[in-house]
């Protein structure tokens, strides 16, 4: 990709230069791509960690907190169902729900079709939290994506869908 004026310079255009110096036979015009998604989605995560840390929990105990409330009311899912949304093995699902549960955000009991399943369920005060803390997350966002105007935002989320289902494929 072109060389950028030196006010609009970023981390990965000193990597792009450095690789440029010692092996200009590469392209690399992805890793100016990945590298900046990279590190955008660090330091985004980062962010959002902080933000639900004033909510007492992680951006993993939110990811299940998320999925809880957006499956509608009565806000319940099965423990398998929570760990195929969040691609997590049961064992990794099992830790967060017994933090989630020993904190009151959620409650495991008996599913009434199935003698040998449990069902995961949102209590109010988890339904409130989750909700104030997902009002939280997308102000950081959105004061993130406010650096650029409303039109190149919509292109941005576009080529990104885009990529994503390529190279989800």
């Amino acid at each position: 990709m072109s060389a950028r004026p030196e006010q609009r310079r970023d981390p990965v255009d000193a990597i792009v230069e450095q690789w440029a110096a010692v092996r200009p036979d590469l392209d690399t015009a992805a890793m100016e791509v990945f590298g900046r998604i990279h590190r955008l989605s660090r330091a985004m995560g980062d962010r959002m960690d902080k933000a639900y840390a004033a909510y007492g929990i992680s951006r993993g105990e939110f990811d299940v907190l998320a999925t809880l409330r957006r499956s509608g009311e009565p806000y319940t899912l099965s423990p398998r169902q929570l760990s195929a949304t969040l691609m997590l093995t049961t064992g990794g699902m099992t830790g967060r729900l017994d933090k989630l549960e020993r904190a009151g955000l959620l409650r495991r009991s008996p599913d009434p079709h199935d003698r040998r399943g449990l069902q995961v369920t949102l209590t109010e005060r988890g339904l409130r939290l989750a909700d104030e803390a997902v009002g939280a997350g997308l102000a950081l966002q959105t004061e993130a994506l406010s650096a650029l105007d409303g039109e190149r935002a919509e292109q941005l989320a576009d080529l990104l869908r885009e990529l994503l289902l390529a190279t989800e494929r």
